[in-house]
């Protein structure tokens, strides 16, 4: 892969974090620093990074939570390539462990319940939805193709130790469906957050925090807009992740 010719650079928090991604095929959006801002790990925390993408929740969990340790999960070659390059880019071969394969996998690499946290952005879509080549490695972030969310809940409950929390990113349109499937999985939904892309439009996400084996109980936390208006720029607390 060249690394000059086919990625871009994308500077955060003042330039103390640097993060590589394709210039064409998947790019990092507002869901993965959303999600990423949305936890609460315990302090030393042992923290699993589910479809990893190029890295960007375990660069961000990385700054933020300076005593965690992360393993990052990606099964597209191409993109796992890239979090190495990232871990490597920001010095952090010895807090960031990166692991390519699926998450149907999981067994064979992590030790069951010995994980505090796990982080999740699944691909959003049922395979058989709209038009796209199910070969291309967008498609396959965004798409159902490798494995979606029942397949990360299972990995999810499975890593995580008894009071071990996840958080997943998903469309707040399939919102009952993320509910449904963690609830499955064992885990129990303890904060929801449901996201807009500005003050009257209708949530386009949905943030979750579970807890396995937790106790009933959701805390349903105020409505978070991205931009101050249509078209608009950002709130002033989302433009805060980008620099904090």
């Amino acid at each position: 892969m060249g690394l000059v010719e086919e990625l871009s650079e994308e500077p955060l928090f003042g330039g103390r974090l640097r993060c590589l991604q394709p210039l064409q095929g998947y790019r990092f959006s507002v869901d993965a620093v959303l999600l990423a801002h949305f936890i609460t790990p315990p302090p030393g925390a042992r923290i699993l990074d589910l479809g990893g993408g190029c890295g960007i929740i375990s660069l961000i969990l990385s700054h933020r939570h300076p005593d965690a340790s992360l393993v990052a999960l990606e099964v597209q070659p191409r993109l796992a390539a890239l979090i190495r390059g990232n871990v490597l880019l920001n010095g952090l071969e010895n807090r960031i462990t990166v692991l390519e394969t699926d998450c149907r996998e999981i067994a064979s690499l992590l030790p069951e319940n010995s994980l505090d946290y796990v982080t999740a952005n699944p691909p959003y879509y049922p395979s058989a939805s709209g038009r796209y080549n199910p070969e291309s490695e967008r498609a396959r972030a965004r798409h159902e193709i490798l494995g979606g969310i029942a397949e990360m809940a299972r990995a999810a409950s499975y890593a995580l130790k008894a009071g071990g929390r996840a958080a997943f990113v998903y469309p707040a349109a399939r919102e009952e469906i993320l509910l449904g499937v963690l609830r499955e999985n064992g885990m129990t939904p303890q904060r929801l957050q449901r996201v807009c892309p500005y003050p009257g439009a209708k949530a386009g996400l949905v943030l979750v925090e579970a807890e396995k084996d937790g106790g009933e109980g959701l805390a349903v936390l105020p409505e978070f807009f991205i931009c101050k208006e249509k078209g608009g720029g950002y709130m002033a607390a989302m433009a805060a992740m980008y620099a904090e």
